[in-house]
């Protein structure tokens, strides 16, 4: 069989593969404070990636993945508050003047690291064992999802004295005994953020072309026959739905490293709904598409914002209106269209030569 390179092109390890390449070498011609901004931009991939996962194979729609990326991210955000060894100054002007309990366990990089990853995952699993045990699926699993992100903002807002309100915590100085903010470890702190994401790609992709990932298609397309087949479809629900809040910890852990700061602002309603959209504008159920989806809306919103700052928000709609007319499957549905029309193109070409060499044979 000869060499197909458009097999290779249009194969999505090595699309990621290449764009893993591309990402690798972007400090080489972006500035630091682009590098940053990419920075950001790949861990909203690495959350999308998990979102996918569950709304792309299982058909599970959540609203409420801020909720996880927001407890990973507020985790990592307390260990870089007390690596200076201080009490914050929001509590000290709530009148305390010692670390709560669960304040002082993340002092440690060791312990607040894991659990940036671990929490997010528990509480998904133990939420996610209770809606999904009582069948509630569908909108009303969506919506769920989405008051429960409410219900956690204004959680963390009535609670100032040990979150820091409706400001977050911020003023972080060091990482691991680093200047957070200094041009060296930010290129660091990226790099580390293109092995995440090259690690949880992998994994998922390994973990959907599975018997579970199997499972989990079948799920998505007809749960009940599945139930009836003797498979307990909550047991596959909870896990993914935990592996994804899993992920979402560890996108909001390299989040605040990168920006220095978490409010709940960055967990709230709006930007739930934007994480969804990342998935639908790349490509659901394909892995690579939701990390386009990310960094290409994340990219167009930055450009857009900086050179027409009174209209931009227009400009972004009329991306999202596009893609959803033209292409509902999301920009992946580019390459799949491209991919058809060559194996066409292959099949018709095989065909002409079979029926040539028939026209041949008899005339013979």
């Amino acid at each position: 069989m000869p060499f197909s390179v458009t097999k290779y092109i249009f194969d999505r390890r090595w699309m990621f593969v290449v764009l893993l390449l591309f990402l690798i070498l972007c400090p080489l011609f972006l500035s630091d404070f682009r590098l940053n901004l990419l920075g950001r931009f790949l861990a909203f991939a690495i959350l999308v990636i998990g979102l996918d996962l569950l709304w792309g194979y299982a058909g599970v729609l959540s609203l409420g993945h801020g909720i996880f990326f927001g407890v990973g991210a507020y985790i990592m955000a307390i260990y870089l508050k007390l690596e200076s060894g201080t009490v914050p100054d929001f509590m000290m002007w709530n009148g305390i003047t010692e670390l709560p309990w669960f304040w002082a366990v993340l002092q440690s990089p060791f312990v607040a690291i894991p659990l940036a990853i671990i929490v997010p995952a528990l509480i998904a699993g133990t939420l996610g064992f209770f809606i999904f045990r009582n069948r509630i699926k569908d909108v009303y699993f969506t919506i769920l999802t989405q008051a429960l992100v409410i219900v956690t903002v204004t959680l963390i807002i009535s609670k100032q004295e040990f979150t820091g309100g409706t400001n977050g915590i911020t003023g972080f100085s060091t990482v691991f005994g680093q200047p957070l903010m200094a041009p060296s470890t930010q290129k660091i702190i990226y790099f580390v953020t293109i092995a995440c994401l090259a690690t949880i790609f992998f994994f998922c992709y390994r973990l959907v072309h599975s018997r579970f990932g199997k499972t989990l298609i079948a799920i998505r397309d007809g749960e009940n026959r599945l139930r009836f087949s003797g498979y307990d479809t909550t047991l596959f629900k909870v896990f993914v739905f935990a592996i994804s809040a899993g992920i979402a910890g560890l996108a909001g852990m390299l989040f605040v490293l990168q920006v220095g700061m978490i409010s709940p602002t960055t967990i709230g309603i709006v930007p739930s709904i934007e994480m969804i959209l990342w998935v639908a504008i790349g490509g659901r159920g394909t892995l690579i598409g939701p990390i386009i989806g990310a960094v290409v809306t994340n990219l167009a919103k930055t450009f857009f914002s900086e050179n027409y700052p009174d209209i931009w928000l227009f400009f972004l709609g009329s991306v999202f209106v596009i893609i959803v007319l033209f292409l509902p499957g999301g920009l992946m549905s580019l390459f799949n269209k491209l991919r058809g029309k060559k194996k066409g193109g292959r099949r018709n070409e095989t065909k002409s030569i079979s029926e040539d060499r028939e026209r041949r044979r008899t005339a013979v």
